[in-house]
């Protein structure tokens, strides 16, 4: 299990993200016109510069649903290796057999 504030660090950073959304792609495509002259440009790129950080979804780190894990996460899934053969044990995922040879 990871530490309660590192979860709730990331859990912050999805909702920055989602506040900002609008903005941020409103000002990137502005920044990224090449129609537009320069000193717009210039203007929408300070403006994304000014936003928070954590705003930026690639700020946002995976983790496991479960435990919090933030490696060896599988995205399908959205846990973590651990958590998966945990669950894969009890039978909890349709069609994931243990292997054995």
């Amino acid at each position: 299990m990871s530490k309660k504030s590192s979860v709730e660090k990331n859990e912050a950073r999805k909702a920055l993200v989602k506040r900002f959304a609008a903005k941020r792609k409103a000002l990137l495509e502005i920044a990224n016109n090449d129609g537009l002259e320069m000193e717009e440009r210039f203007e929408a790129r300070l403006k994304l510069a000014e936003l928070p950080r954590n705003s930026s979804a690639t700020r946002i780190r995976n983790r496991c649903g479960m435990t919090g894990r933030p490696r060896a996460y599988y995205r399908k899934m959205g846990v973590s290796r651990i958590a998966l053969r945990e669950l894969g044990n009890r039978g909890l995922i349709p069609g994931l057999v243990k292997s054995s040879w």
